[in-house]
């Protein structure tokens, strides 16, 4: 009995250990499996976040792009901010340059030439009126008046006429100046002009002004 008993003990140890190697190898494989699991999921955690941290950046360099031309464009957009009243404001002071400073005529012009010959006690002996259109057929229209003119008189009035029609309420550019004789007794000046007159040119002509000149003057010199 004793023998029989040692064998069914044996026996019954060899089924435990069976058993239990069995539970074993089931548990690793489970452990195992779940270790698999972990690193998969910590691959696509890493995953995740690398492709979160490469759309962070992608959307930030769009933003910077984005905001770089909104501010590009609004820098170019600057100089068009109130262009009607820019224009307007232009138009007015175009208009009013061209009211107080531009002659309407040949008589406006050799008025004005005559008032400063008095002003400076010299006079107009001679002066040739040359026009030519500048603008033709716009809204700007206006008519070039290029005048040679002589004058004679003392050295010192002469200049000063020089400095007072440079600052002529009427426009005058001076083209050209010759003075002939001395510092000293009558001197001879060719003075060469020019201005503009509101409106269309008349047709291209050569005008004398000597008797309007030696009129407003205060008669033909002598």
């Amino acid at each position: 009995m004793s023998a029989v008993t040692a064998i069914k003990s044996k026996v019954s140890k060899g089924s435990v250990l069976a058993q239990a190697k069995g539970l074993l190898s089931a548990l690793n494989l489970h452990w195992a499996g779940v270790g698999l699991l972990a690193l998969v999921n910590l691959y696509l955690l890493a995953q995740m976040g690398f492709l979160w941290h490469a759309a962070s950046n992608h959307n930030a360099e769009a933003m910077a792009r984005q905001r770089i031309a909104l501010k590009t464009a609004g820098i170019a957009a600057q100089p068009l901010r109130g262009l009607d009243a820019k224009l307007a404001r232009a138009t007015e002071e175009a208009d009013k340059f061209s009211r107080q400073r531009l002659p309407a005529s040949d008589s406006d012009v050799a008025g004005e030439l005559g008032a400063l010959t008095r002003n400076q006690a010299v006079h107009l002996t001679r002066a040739q009126y040359f026009h030519a259109p500048v603008l033709a057929g716009s809204a700007g229209e206006l008519t070039e008046v290029r005048i040679d003119a002589t004058l004679s008189g003392d050295y010192r009035p002469l200049v000063q006429f020089i400095n007072s029609i440079e600052r002529d309420k009427m426009l005058f550019l001076i083209a050209g100046e010759t003075l002939n004789g001395q510092q000293s007794g009558t001197v001879s000046l060719s003075l060469h002009l020019k201005t503009y007159e509101q409106g269309a040119a008349a047709q291209d002509r050569t005008t004398a002004q000597g008797e309007a000149a030696d009129a407003a003057n205060g008669g033909p010199e002598r």
